[in-house]
């Protein structure tokens, strides 16, 4: 697939396990490089919540968190039978 730097997109969230679950969830992939602020190409976990203002207005509010990969779960250790 490829990559598209400085973009990315939001999915509606059809599985959400609690009501403060984000309405929407995508990345966003960045070169900090081309934006002037470091090194590198980093991807961002996008959530976003539908909410009406007090004026009545509709809007998305956004977070933007490091997407970390989820460790490979480890074999537990069987210890040695001494005997």
């Amino acid at each position: 697939m490829k990559e598209f730097v400085n973009s990315g997109a939001l999915f509606a969230n059809t599985v959400k396990t609690n009501p403060k679950a984000p309405d929407y969830q995508g990345d966003v992939l960045v070169d900090l490089k081309v934006l002037g602020v470091g090194e590198g190409k980093h991807t961002l976990k996008l959530a976003g919540w539908k909410k009406t203002s007090v004026k009545g207005t509709s809007f998305l509010s956004l977070s933007v968190s490091l997407k970390e990969d989820k460790p490979a779960q480890k074999a537990p250790e069987v210890e040695d039978d001494p005997f």
